[in-house]
């Protein structure tokens, strides 16, 4: 199926259904932000029609896409998954989250101080956004996003993370100007594995040593 308004909207509701089936199905109150990421990427996906049915452009659907692709999920993910995660993975959680903090704040500068252009090349939208030294941002983002997700310590989470990083290489190879519609599109996808992890009963936090 190739990639248009209609397309994004039947799969973003789908997707966001899904995210709110998990919101609904989880049992602990720090799940909640990871359990919402389906929702979030569903949203996404619905937005984006809009943006294919404005031709593009700089409007405003443009610009609250690239606002939840960019600072939102560069910072959402790690924060999730180090809320979700396992007491022994959270030390090493630390370094996806700082920098997705860092990478999310030269992000939502860059978006308040330049434009943001969407363009429709064939069946993709790419997105044009002058920013310095992109491959650092890149590097930043995917340790924010698929790193947090490998260094979890969690079943559910490292699959999705392996998903996502295996998704990146192949948007990257055959949509070099469209990675991050086309990855954020495959993530969002990606993302109904969190279902399966939501209905699970968690296991009990470690006692500290010496208790």
């Amino acid at each position: 199926m190739c990639w248009s308004a209609t397309a994004d909207l039947v799969a973003g509701s789908a997707i966001a259904a899904v995210g709110a089936a998990c919101v609904l199905r989880t049992r602990r109150v720090r799940d909640l932000p990871l359990a919402a990421l389906p929702l979030l990427l569903g949203a996404h996906q619905i937005i984006e029609s809009a943006v294919w049915r404005a031709e593009g452009g700089t409007g405003p659907a443009t610009v609250a896409w690239a606002v939840i692709a960019l600072p939102v999920l560069a910072l959402w993910v790690p924060a999730g998954v180090l809320c979700a995660a396992p007491p022994h993975a959270r030390r090493r959680l630390l370094v996806p989250l700082a920098a997705g903090a860092a990478t999310s704040a030269v992000l939502g500068y860059g978006l308040a101080v330049r434009p943001v252009t969407a363009r429709i090349r064939g069946h993709t939208l790419g997105y044009v956004l002058d920013l310095p030294l992109p491959v650092l941002l890149v590097a930043g983002y995917l340790l924010a996003t698929v790193g947090s997700l490998l260094l979890s310590g969690d079943r559910w989470l490292t699959w999705l993370g392996g998903l996502a990083a295996v998704g990146a290489g192949v948007c990257a190879a055959l949509w070099r100007l469209e990675f991050v519609s086309t990855w954020c599109a495959f993530a969002a996808v990606c993302s109904v594995v969190l279902l399966g992890r939501s209905g699970r009963r968690p296991a009990p936090d470690a006692a500290p040593a010496g208790s």
